[in-house]
């Protein structure tokens, strides 16, 4: 059991510890890091975090983080808006805007349907697909969900809510291997996944 000089030091480390992939060695290490730098540079971390939290927006259209009502790639009138790229988080927006192959706009469901973890449909951004693709100006709806039994499973839920609505309803290339996570899919595997869409198979 950890013994600290200090309650505060214990406080800091504790809550360092509860963000994801950070055991207690390496909160440690990120507090005593903090402490050996200026009180301004820290204060500037600590407000960069509240604000973030406080003022941060979900774009109104797609559900990606902005600063804004809506997003910068969805109020792009140089983007395609009439193809829709569903990912899972928000990650696979940055994940795929690094690639520099796409240029339509996104949708993003925050999460995928799991009965083991309790995620449902009504938990996920799925409504409001169905009812941003019912409004006409879509066309294509890429769906670019991460190839696990999770994402196979919500890819062919959305299917079946679209399949009434006429657009065309592709899925990326199977260059993304079965079971990685799109985020960590080097760019140029990832942008030919895009690229080489192929149109959605109830049989995948």
């Amino acid at each position: 059991m950890n013994r600290f000089p200090s309650a505060l030091l214990e406080r800091a480390v504790d809550e360092f510890s509860k963000l994801p992939g950070i055991g207690a060695k390496t909160a440690m290490r990120l507090v005593l890091h903090l402490l050996r730098q200026d009180t301004k540079a820290v204060e500037a971390f600590g407000n960069s975090i509240i604000r973030l939290r406080q003022e941060v927006k979900f774009c109104k259209v797609c559900h990606n983080i902005s600063d804004n009502d809506t997003c910068e790639i969805c109020s792009n009138p140089r983007r395609d808006h009439a193809t829709v790229c569903v990912v899972e988080n928000i990650q696979d927006v940055m994940a795929i805007e690094n690639t520099q192959q796409y240029r339509g706009v996104y949708h993003v469901l925050g999460g995928v349907i799991s009965p083991m973890d309790g995620i449902g449909p009504s938990d996920l951004q799925i409504a409001s697909l169905v009812t941003r693709v019912q409004g006409g100006e879509v066309e294509e709806v890429i769906l670019a969900l991460n190839p696990t039994m999770e994402g196979d499973t919500t890819n062919f839920y959305l299917y079946r809510k679209l399949a009434d609505t006429g657009v065309k309803i592709s899925v990326i290339a199977r260059g993304v291997a079965q079971n990685d996570e799109l985020q960590y899919t080097d760019e140029v595997t990832l942008g030919r996944s895009i690229v080489n869409r192929t149109l959605f198979n109830v049989s995948i």
